[in-house]
């Protein structure tokens, strides 16, 4: 089969010939149809310093992915060959306190497929069954390869209730521009986005969003005055990695705002802590998904009409991947997928 391989420790990626997968007793064979490039792609592909500490040669990379079983374990149950699926990439040990207690999600010895296993930007990837997430209601085949995003964004936005609250989003890539999407689905009254593309911030404009700020031109404070607001945000979601954007969000949040942090700083992160403690403010650290709560929330969304498909901007051929992966590099549209079918 056709895998994109990580073959050794320099820059690039290699379209490779592999042989398929062998399929456990308790494992499930997928055909590839579609997935999604991710900033952990780059990274590997860049072959940055977390690549370099992180990857063992060679390595299928990609996490994000849909397609229909081909193939099911002796004992697998519960599962169709040909049903449409999309995997949780993140396998847990099943043994530590948290797993043991339902809260998977925050496994001790998490191992990632496409980073510390083989991945599925091929066009067959083997997962365990009970990390099958099976569509059971109608979604298009690209958008349900990037689920795994968008449970990134949903974590998030829901982490505290939205209805009738002022949200602020910081950094409108393809994952903060979803959780503003969900934000203002879930009863958002304002939702303002922030970011220094103006593409980017174009799209999210398209995509919903109440006002949309350039903070290399225009300052947050503005955003507000221009809405009304007196207070400060309700609830913020820190999606962009930046330090300077999380203390922007610190310092426009009301008296016992709540922010949601998924964005990964690239290094130390100063923050003035006595304006959290005298306002009150709580800042919680997202990572993933709940296994399987999220998921639930992500299908009842879609099927709630929550249309997430306008983030995808640009579609490419696995053959084109050297494109497709420049494009998503480019950090001026939205999510990018490859078609492996």
């Amino acid at each position: 089969m056709r895998a994109l391989v990580k073959n050794g420790p320099d820059k690039g990626l290699s379209l490779s010939q592999v042989p398929v997968p062998a399929v456990g007793p308790n494992d499930v064979l997928v055909r590839v149809l579609s997935t999604g490039i991710c900033g952990t792609d780059l990274h590997i592909a860049n072959w940055d310093e977390w690549a370099q500490r992180t990857i063992r040669t060679p390595r299928i990379i990609g996490h994000e992915f849909a397609g229909e079983i081909a193939a099911l374990g002796a004992a697998v149950e519960g599962l169709e060959i040909g049903q449409l699926v999309s995997g949780e990439g993140h396998l847990v040990c099943g043994q530590c306190r948290n797993c043991r207690a339902g809260r998977r999600h925050l496994c001790v010895r998490t191992q990632g497929i496409g980073v510390q296993l083989d991945g599925a930007f091929a066009d067959y990837v083997v997962i365990p069954a009970g990390n099958v997430w099976v569509h059971r209601h109608e979604v298009d085949v690209d958008v349900a390869a990037i689920f795994d995003p968008f449970g990134n964004a949903v974590h998030t936005a829901l982490q505290f209730p939205c209805l009738g609250e002022d949200v602020l989003v910081s950094g409108a890539g393809p994952i903060g521009i979803m959780a503003a999407m969900v934000a203002q689905h879930a009863g958002a009254r304002f939702v303002v986005v922030t970011d220094l593309s103006d593409e980017r911030l174009a799209l999210a404009s398209r995509l919903g969003a109440t006002r949309t700020v350039n903070v290399s031109r225009e300052s947050v404070a503005e955003a507000q005055h221009d809405l009304g607001m007196t207070e400060g945000f309700d609830v913020g979601l820190e999606m962009s990695g930046a330090p300077a954007a999380l203390r922007d969000m610190l310092a426009n949040m009301t008296h016992g705002g709540r922010i949601a942090m998924l964005g990964i700083p690239s290094g130390e992160t100063t923050l003035d802590l006595s304006t959290l403690v005298f306002h009150m403010i709580t800042l919680k650290g997202i990572y993933g998904r709940e296994m399987f709560e999220t998921w639930y929330a992500m299908s009842v969304l879609i099927q709630s009409g929550l249309d997430i498909s306008g983030v995808i901007t640009d579609r490419f051929d696995a053959a084109d991947h050297e494109a497709a992966f420049a494009t998503a590099a480019s950090g001026h549209g939205g999510k990018v997928v490859m078609r492996w079918a």
